[in-house]
């Protein structure tokens, strides 16, 4: 199991990373619990789809120095990793875009089911990312 949920994450990540939308979201459950970075819990396939679909409007990013760490049922997962991206357009509430880069560590907490995600909660530092951007936050979570 746990060489299971080594590869389903690897896959997850190379999906993102080649924006392969539709190979990403498949490896989802259809009640997938996406815990946003400091924000709240959406629930759904559809709602990470959307959730999605703004992010890529406004950032270009890609998931580097990928470190997966499954429990050995399989059942869990913790993965490290760096985010190079890139500010494209203004996220409500955030600093203005103008194309900032940024690098940053982040981190995801992963229950798998039925070699599917089923949980995904997302961990980077905002202060660090609004520090590189030069701005502040309006609102609460990002």
């Amino acid at each position: 199991m746990q060489d299971a949920t080594r590869t389903l994450l690897e896959n997850y990540y190379a999906a993102f990373n080649r924006s392969d939308w539709n190979a990403f979201l498949g490896m989802l459950t259809d009640d997938v619990i996406h815990d946003v970075n400091q924000g709240g819990r959406e629930v759904g396939r559809e709602a990470f789809k959307q959730f999605m679909e703004r992010m890529n409007r406004c950032y270009a990013e890609q998931i580097a120095d990928i470190v997966i760490l499954p429990s050995t049922d399989g059942r869990r997962a913790a993965v490290e990793f760096t985010v190079l991206g890139q500010y494209l357009r203004t996220d409500e509430g955030l600093p203005e875009a103008k194309g900032q880069t940024y690098k940053l560590p982040g981190g995801a907490f992963f229950d798998i089911r039925g070699g599917k995600v089923a949980r995904v909660t997302n961990y980077y530092n905002l202060q660090d990312w609004l520090e590189q951007v030069g701005g502040t936050v309006t609102r609460k979570g990002a």
